[in-house]
């Protein structure tokens, strides 16, 4: 239970929040078509102003002495953790919970007549118990819009007409004061100690924190059980819808953009294995190209050959082969080469085919990479494309993925199935 003070300037926003006037809310979560759950404890006969006017212009309330830019209206806010209620009956258990906290905030007003608006908001989906869940669940809170109200003494005057009446009570003012209504005291901690500050001084506080207390022992007292007190002492401040939502969403962002860029480190990786790839294709190439020389060095040799067959077709009547001189000096030199090369042929012949498979391997593997990264990369690109274009959306259909325990490979499907047809054999 907390307390808020608004100004006058402030009461339409306020009204048009609680009252469900708006057509678009800054809160993402509030779910329209729910708007009819909503619980009116009070209903407000008019706008916040118009019956604040009209309490004080019939003299029920008076502003005598306030400043301009004076908080003029409360607002008690009712807030019970999600999860007790959908353990405990959700709306109808919500309903009776702050009924009674409503009697509660008569009471501390001092009298309905003070209280503008009183409802329990039912439409509010709690997007994390709802993920964790796997349905819809909704957070059920109130708010009380009220006048704060002091009773205010006045005594007659010592120079009044009648000397008789002096000291004496003249009328009780029903005055509007959120200081009076909620004075600051000394802030205490769990021990019942004051709270002090680094200077030594003792952090004064509204005195409406003391509303924890009485909340809690009031449902206690009532029946309702299973819940705690607020922390005593406690400094955390409450933080608005929006800057809750906002605070959620930005924790999801950022675990979804540290799971992309881990995406994006391992496919740059992989992009450095196909260059590395590449360079070792390239060099292969360049092996190849070494081969093939040292292959027309063979080839020019083989013509050689080719000319040596031609020797010995020049002879005489009596059969005898014709060979000149220079003739005779080719292939002797031409014979020792070819003896000597011999070797080194059939060494280059299995290094060029042993080289033609691996670069056709290397070729292959490469290029199976480079298909698997563009597919990589395409979908990559399709889901930061979706994540800028629908961020929310998308972080909520992978936290339903993930929720949902792992599919199944066919092997297993198949092996799952297998299993119960023994069973059934068995049995």
């Amino acid at each position: 239970m907390r307390n808020e003070a608004y100004r006058r300037g402030s009461l339409n926003v306020r009204e048009r929040h609680n009252e469900r006037k708006n057509e678009i809310y800054f809160n993402a979560d509030i779910v329209a078509d729910r708007a009819p759950l909503n619980v009116y404890f009070k209903q407000c006969d008019g706008t916040y102003e118009q019956t604040f006017d009209r309490l004080r212009n019939d003299g029920i309330i008076s502003t005598r002495g306030l400043k301009p830019d004076a908080k003029i209206v409360d607002e008690f806010i009712f807030d019970v953790n999600t999860e007790y209620f959908e353990n405990r009956g959700g709306y109808e258990y919500a309903k009776r919970f702050y009924g009674e906290a409503y009697r509660l905030a008569v009471k501390e007003v001092g009298d309905e007549k003070y209280i503008l608006s009183a409802v329990m908001h039912a439409d509010e989906r709690n997007v994390a118990v709802s993920e964790a869940l796997g349905y819809d669940v909704f957070h059920y809170h109130l708010h009380v819009v009220y006048i704060p109200i002091v009773d205010k003494e006045v005594y007659f005057k010592k120079n009044n007409k009648n000397p008789e009446l002096a000291g004496k009570l003249r009328e009780i003012i029903h005055q509007v004061s959120h200081s009076k209504k909620w004075p600051r005291a000394i802030q205490l901690d769990a021990k019942g100690e004051p709270v002090r500050s680094k200077t030594g001084k003792a952090i004064l506080i509204n005195s409406y924190s003391l509303l924890q207390d009485r909340f809690f022992e009031h449902m206690i007292t009532a029946g309702y059980d299973g819940f705690e007190r607020g922390e005593r002492g406690s400094t955390t401040q409450h933080l608005s819808d929006l800057e809750y939502k906002t605070k959620m969403e930005t924790e999801r962002a950022a675990e979804v953009s540290a799971a992309v860029a881990s995406l994006e480190n391992s496919m740059q990786a992989k992009e450095k294995e196909i260059v590395m790839m590449d360079r070792k294709a390239e060099q292969k190439e360049n092996k190849i190209k070494h081969l093939d020389k040292k292959l027309k060095i063979r080839e020019g040799a083989e013509a050689d050959i080719a000319a040596l067959d031609n020797f010995g077709n020049n002879r005489t009547i009596l059969g005898q082969i014709i060979v000149t001189q220079n003739e005779a000096k080719d292939i002797k030199k031409l014979a020792r080469e070819g003896v000597a090369s011999r070797g080194k042929i059939d060494e280059l012949t299995f290094k060029l085919n042993r080289a033609g498979h691996e670069i056709t391997a290397v070729a292959k593997e490469r290029d199976d990479w480079k298909n698997r990264y563009h597919s990589l990369y395409n979908k990559v690109k399709m889901f930061l494309d979706a994540l800028r274009h629908a961020p929310r959306r998308v972080m909520e259909f992978l936290s339903d993925i993930l929720r949902k325990p792992p599919e199944r490979t066919e092997p297993e499907r198949q092996h799952e199935r297998k299993k119960s047809t023994h069973d059934r054999e068995v049995l």
